[in-house]
């Protein structure tokens, strides 16, 4: 099982943007954790981060030839406003996993909606970098 792991804008900065909200954990300490995870569920994962909005489509589409098997994707705040992303996943029709590592809906009000949350087979928030692991034992389990 091949499982692409994709997170949008700012991931890249944790353990620096707001470790109130996101923890003190960096990026590279997330990469280590689902690498670890995915060696004990005997799955091969990858990693993609952007800032952009159409490289994470073109992220999910070359999916799709790549013959991945799930996506995990924290959307970060394309979350709240990409149609984009939304319908590349419809597109490829790739089991999608929504992750957030903090709770959305506890906080700002723009922050409540979810447009990529139609086209995922689940979604898990507020569990911190954790979120990731589950979404994983998920995607595994279907």
């Amino acid at each position: 099982m091949k499982i692409l792991v994709l997170n949008g804008p700012n991931m890249n900065m944790l353990g620096i943007r707001q470790p109130e909200i996101y923890g003190k954990a960096t990026y590279n300490d997330l990469l280590d954790m689902i690498r670890t995870k995915a060696d004990a569920l005997g799955v091969e994962v990858a990693f993609f981060q952007s800032n952009h909005e159409g490289a994470l489509v073109d992220a999910i589409q070359q999916a799709y030839f790549d013959k991945i098997d799930g996506i995990i994707i924290n959307p970060a705040a394309y979350t709240h406003t990409s149609v984009a992303l939304l319908d590349a996943v419809k597109a490829v029709g790739i089991p999608t996993v929504e992750v957030h590592v903090s709770d959305p809906d506890s906080r700002e009000e723009f922050r409540h909606v979810s447009y990529i949350r139609a086209a995922c087979v689940g979604t898990i928030r507020g569990h911190g970098l954790n979120g990731y692991l589950e979404a994983l034992e998920l995607l595994c389990s279907r």
